[in-house]
């Protein structure tokens, strides 16, 4: 006889329960109110995608090792979405014809990749990702930092506690032509060095160099014409973000981002309490991968925010949402023959907006009241006959005990208030 099944969920995913569904919907909820004030539109895609479209432009370590790739039974390879941005510019250049541009739009989808489980980092998470097509000069590269800025301050967070620290991938280019890395390979090579600069040791840094200088002191000394003219534009754009009070947008040559994909501006948000210092989400300007489905390039620029992350940043700064999943008012019934008038009455009051849940069975009014509290309900009605009768009920606050009597037709007016 075999064991009986586990009831743990893969390892690196999650479960939510309704509350903790409720928590990250309401937070889902806020994300999607900010961008529809910017005139972002929702869009969506299965999470199941050809193989190739990633292991065209998406970096190398994630192809190779995170990603979930099978071959189906018509010996396809396929593979769960690791991110969205690949499906985004498919999407887009299946209906370029169609589209008005600029593009604005965005999606909160899940995405997996297969890598170690750690704070911050699971197999499995959603991701919000904001994405503006069509336009290539620094103002849509504003925007989307001002909308990054604006998610995060929807919650209640403060400039103080985060940066956003932007460099640019033409920037690092033309310091590797400075520095003598020529090929695609090498600046490819030196991208994923400095990606990992902050986790390796400065010996083992200044190592992999093999004697060349470093890209990164030539940017600082902006001695070369394509240099100095790529970092003057990060740093006007700076100035324009101070104008409009934005003083946590700092430059930062060792933004580089993981994926190859990336053409221009790159940045990441990070959070600058000392408890949770570390990067929250970051993104930049991919104007070549629209173009690889054919016809002319569309430049783009967007970023990707995962969940986890999101919800480690407002909950060190004490600012995550609470929201209840239980039914508002919990109706108990005294005998099965008020369950039809109790119906009724809930009925009326889910017409004014209010979330009820009605006692089918055969509980004592006091077990009645037990269960809704273990519930979460917010309140509790007896309605029997007497209320019938009165048309007035008696709403009991299930924490505090506090009683309140109420015409029936009051009831949905006063929960309102």
């Amino acid at each position: 006889m075999k064991g009986e099944l586990s009831t743990e969920p893969y390892k690196g995913v999650r479960d939510f329960y309704p509350e903790d569904w409720a928590a990250l919907s309401s937070a889902f909820e806020t994300l999607r109110r900010v961008l529809k004030s910017y005139g972002y539109e929702e869009y969506n895609a299965s999470p199941l995608e050809p193989a190739s479209l990633y292991e065209s432009k998406t970096s190398e370590e994630i192809v190779n090792e995170q990603t979930y790739t099978f071959t189906d039974r018509g010996d396809r390879k396929v593979t769960l979405r690791p991110e969205m941005t690949p499906t985004l510019a498919r999407m887009v250049a299946a209906k370029r014809r169609e589209l008005a541009f600029p593009v604005r739009w965005f999606s909160i989808p899940n995405v997996f990749r297969y890598e170690r489980p750690q704070r911050g980092r699971l197999r499995e998470h959603y991701q919000l990702n904001v994405d503006l097509l069509g336009m290539k000069d620094a103002k849509a590269d504003g925007e989307i930092i001002v909308i990054a800025s604006k998610l995060l301050r929807a919650f209640g967070a403060q400039d103080k506690d985060f940066s956003i620290r932007i460099s640019s991938r033409s920037l690092l280019d033309a310091a590797c032509n400075a520095a003598g890395f020529r090929s695609s390979e090498e600046k490819d090579s030196y991208r994923r060095l400095l990606d990992r600069k902050a986790k390796m040791p400065k010996e083992e840094f200044e190592a992999a160099l093999e004697g060349r200088p470093d890209p990164l002191s030539l940017i600082e000394s902006a001695d070369d014409a394509e240099i100095a003219k790529e970092k003057d534009a990060l740093l006007s754009l700076i100035e324009a973000f101070n104008a409009r009070s934005m003083t946590n947008v700092v430059f930062d040559p060792e933004i580089v981002r993981g994926f190859d994909y990336y053409t221009g501006l790159v940045f990441e948000v990070f959070d600058t309490n000392p408890e949770n210092s570390r990067s929250l989400f970051g993104g930049g300007r991919y104007d070549n991968l629209v173009g690889m489905f054919g016809g002319d390039a569309i430049p783009a620029i967007g970023f990707g925010m995962g969940d986890v992350t999101l919800m480690d940043f407002l909950t060190t700064h004490g600012i995550a949402p609470v929201a209840k999943s239980a039914a508002t008012i919990y109706i108990g019934t005294p005998s099965e023959e008020d369950i039809a008038p109790a119906q009724t009455l809930a009925d009326t009051l889910r017409d004014g907006g209010v979330s009820v849940i009605v006692h089918v069975g055969g509980k004592s009014l006091g077990d009645q009241i037990r269960e809704a509290d273990k519930r979460g309900n917010t309140y509790f009605i007896a309605y029997g006959k007497d209320e019938q009768s009165s048309g007035e009920v008696r709403l009991k606050e299930l924490e505090s005990g506090e009683e309140t009597t109420l015409p029936i037709s009051g009831v949905a007016a006063h929960l309102a208030k």
